[in-house]
């Protein structure tokens, strides 16, 4: 998937936002094709270039064009243009666009699938810069006033990364005892949140790979917690730190833990999951459901991101190895594949392509992305919201096993394909041929010697 993706359903998400995207058309069709599937609602603007305006810079004139054009105060607060690949390795200059234009604020980012691995880590290339541009503005005088704001006046704990919606009030009600609540969610769904969430006592980085909103939030003098409530274990030892961090004192942290434990503990058990699971994925919450399935009674011996590690997963890297997972930062697609095959698991959860190999050996897949991760994974809710899915997918072992041995044989091999006639196998005129190609690939290297 291009990373592009996730900036570009930052963008289309927030409320009196424009996107206009630079790249060429293909990428462009691809991305509003797929945003548009996703759920988006609006449109998305497109500036097209040829290769003439590419390189005497007319491209960016045009850009500047079309902002100028769409910069309505009326209808937008925010215009937020993204250089795709082509743009971004010639260099098309997003910087020297105006801050503003007619009180609407610009926004530019690159975003190239070569610079960027993950769509995951797209989303926190917008949000860091919309913050940046929002600290700026804070810096210089007052700034509007969040619409939805915390009428109780307890400090905040801003919440770094998307998440199920239901678990921010979850969160919220874990941290009530501590005389803190739940503040904004970055990416955020308006600008004056990211006021709001710049205000914060605390940041909780619940995805730990959001790098560029980090530096933002450690510019603006606030500190950063790693890990999330995530299972009992994953629980006290977040609502330890996050209380720690905003010197709540220890008798409170102690009754938030004792409020909310118990619950966990008992959605765990009525809940159990057996089995051995291998987890990958590239959202960036894979550490986190690692970590609820091993509570829940899982074993994992294997987790991949296509995240990087960063010091804010420590807790979670180092809870996970301590129970005998290995964690793979950077995974790649051969990677979880392998780990598949070493493990043999009972249910792999992971990318299409791994859970397509996992499925043609006859072993229960499901995809992270709309299966796992679009689940409640923190508190109580969070407990027992996997075990449901995850317990029926390696009950479907015995129905693999049938399709298996019922279809053996077919479509793999020389039978591969659509016939009426079952093929012959014909080794030697493929070893004849194999023969030739060997030569002739050595032939072509003899040439460049």
């Amino acid at each position: 998937m291009c990373p592009a993706f996730g900036s570009l359903r930052v963008g289309l998400r927030m409320r009196r936002t424009a996107t206009i995207l630079s790249g060429s058309a293909c990428c462009v069709y691809g991305l509003t094709f797929t945003s548009h599937f996703y759920g988006a609602r609006r449109s998305v603007g497109y500036v097209p270039f040829s290769s003439e305006t590419l390189v005497t810079g007319k491209l960016f004139e045009d850009i500047k064009e079309a902002v100028e054009q769409m910069a309505d105060p009326e209808l937008y607060d925010t215009i937020v243009v993204t250089n795709l690949c082509v743009p971004t390795a010639s260099g098309v200059p997003l910087r020297l666009l105006p801050d503003s234009i007619n009180g609407v604020r610009i926004v530019g980012i690159d975003v190239p699938g070569f610079g960027i691995p993950t769509h995951a880590e797209a989303k926190d290339v917008l949000a860091g810069a919309m913050l940046k541009y929002a600290r700026e503005e804070a810096e210089q005088g007052p700034v509007a006033r969040p619409q939805v704001t915390e009428q109780s006046g307890r400090p905040a704990v801003t919440l770094l990364g998307e998440m199920f919606p239901a678990d921010p009030v979850g969160i919220g009600q874990m941290l009530a005892p501590m005389g803190l609540a739940a503040g904004p969610v970055v990416p955020t769904r308006e600008w004056r949140e990211l006021y709001g969430a710049l205000d914060s006592a605390v940041v909780a980085a619940i995805h730990p790979f959001y790098t560029a909103s980090v530096r933002e939030f450690e510019t603006a003098g606030r500190k950063v917690v790693g890990s999330a409530p995530v299972g009992r274990d994953g629980t006290a030892a977040w609502l330890k730190a996050i209380g720690e961090a905003t010197n709540v004192p220890a008798d409170n942290i102690a009754a938030a833990q004792n409020a909310i434990l118990p619950a966990i503990s008992a959605a765990l058990s009525a809940m159990p999951v057996k089995g051995r699971i291998t987890v990958s994925g590239y959202e960036g919450s894979e550490l986190l459901v690692a970590r609820l399935l091993i509570e829940s009674g899982a074993e994992v011996p294997y987790v991949g991101t296509a995240c990087p590690q960063t010091k804010w997963s420590d807790p979670d890297r180092e809870w996970l190895e301590a129970k005998g997972c290995r964690v793979n930062y950077r995974a790649t697609l051969e990677e979880d594949i392998a780990a598949v095959e070493e493990f043999g698991p009972d249910l792999s959860i992971g990318t299409t392509p791994v859970v397509q190999h996992a499925k043609a050996k006859a072993i229960p897949g499901l995809y992270f992305t709309n299966l796992i991760s679009a689940r409640p994974l923190m508190g109580p809710a969070g407990a027992g919201s996997l075990a449901q899915v995850v317990n029926a997918a390696i009950g479907n072992k015995d129905r693999f096993d049938k399709m298996t041995s019922f279809f053996e044989g077919v479509g793999t091999g020389h039978t591969a394909g659509i016939w009426e006639d079952t093929p012959t196998d014909r080794p030697k005129f493929k070893a004849k041929y194999a023969a030739q190609n060997a030569a002739a690939a050595k032939a072509a290297e003899a040439v460049g010697t």
